[in-house]
């Protein structure tokens, strides 16, 4: 283990922690992440939940999809997180002209003492926080070149692969309402996305406070709480918080109750085209421990499996065409299987 790590990433990281010791590792960090949400708030107004649901996502070594008109902050949210979590952050604004090695770097000709060889250069997917600036404006080949990155944290450029920092998050934003001469992302891709937030407007006095905050002399910035060695500790911590049975079925329940294959619900049957597969019950799982963490608890409960429930398969769901023309929304299928959890 390196000298230079800090004492809580050490603990952490311990091969030998104790039931009690993580326990007490894991209070530990809750205390960390309660610094964390103060130190956002200084800057970002009225969005609670898609701050909590953010972090849960990078606890749990995910990527995220924020979907949000423009204005909402969520440029501004991705930048504050890179501050806070102490992270290398990169921003690519995708564009249709935008192409794979302005992503992932490319290999020039480099004619250097009378020799020449080719030289890599790194493109921006090179840091550990890229924010994906509007995603969907760029060609689905651009899209395409992200996959390696987001699933296995490496790139591959004339044949050589080159690995990314550690840890690496990628955090797109998309506008659900201007769709001309944008590209959906394809469905193997929204699959790396652990989770899809909502970003909604604030409501009236969160409004307020950021009018007033936001538009005299001075302004309040973020302040530094974990670095990136912290972080990586605090996801392998959330992956040893205990799960109950109970939970596990839950998840189970949920997923396989959304694919029309294995749904005993009719409403499923008749009106999705396809269902989760099963990195959306892994994806649940984590974030599910990640939440408990949040709310300084030691194991999640069935409630953090029906809060998350949107957030994880709302990209991993699609209606047919049955659904749409009987005015199925994908909110009401979902929420209708968490009814059924007990």
């Amino acid at each position: 283990m390196p000298a230079d790590l800090t004492p809580f990433a050490q603990n952490t990281l311990s091969s030998t922690l104790t039931p009690s010791g993580a326990a007490a590792a894991i209070e530990a960090l809750g205390a960390r992440i309660a610094a964390v949400r103060a130190s956002i708030g200084r800057v970002i107004f009225g969005q609670d939940e898609v701050v909590d649901q953010t972090l849960i996502t990078l606890l749990s070594g995910g990527h995220v999809l924020l979907v949000g008109v423009p204005g909402l902050g969520k440029s501004r949210l991705v930048e504050t997180l890179g501050v806070v979590l102490g992270l290398a952050t990169k921003r690519v604004q995708f564009t249709p002209d935008l192409m794979p090695p302005d992503i992932t770097g490319s290999e020039v000709l480099d004619d250097a003492e009378g020799r020449r060889s080719f030289r890599f250069i790194p493109g921006p997917v090179f840091c550990q926080l890229l924010m994906a600036d509007e995603i969907n404006r760029a060609s689905p080949r651009t899209q395409s070149a992200l996959l390696q990155a987001m699933q296995e944290g490496r790139v591959a450029v004339g044949g050589v692969e080159h690995p990314l920092p550690r840890p690496f998050h990628v955090l797109a934003t998309q506008n659900p309402i201007e769709q001309e001469g944008t590209y959906p992302l394809p469905e193997a891709q929204l699959d790396r996305f652990l989770l899809e937030i909502t970003v909604p407007y604030p409501d009236l006095a969160s409004e307020r406070t950021m009018l007033l905050a936001t538009t005299g002399a001075g302004e309040a910035s973020p302040i530094s709480v974990l670095n990136s060695d912290e972080l990586l500790a605090a996801q392998a911590l959330i992956r040893r918080v205990p799960v109950g049975e109970t939970v596990v079925e839950a998840i189970l329940g949920l997923v396989r109750g959304g694919r029309p294959e294995t749904a005993t619900d009719d409403l499923v049957r008749r009106h999705i085209a396809w269902g989760p597969g099963p990195r959306a019950a892994q994806a649940l799982m984590l974030a599910c421990r990640a939440r408990a963490v949040l709310d300084n608890r030691l194991a999640p409960s069935i409630d953090d499996v029906a809060a998350l429930a949107r957030p994880v398969l709302r990209h991993r769901m699609a209606l047919n065409f049955s659904a749409r023309a009987d005015g199925i929304a994908l909110g009401q299928v979902i929420d209708r299987l968490v009814g059924q959890l007990g």
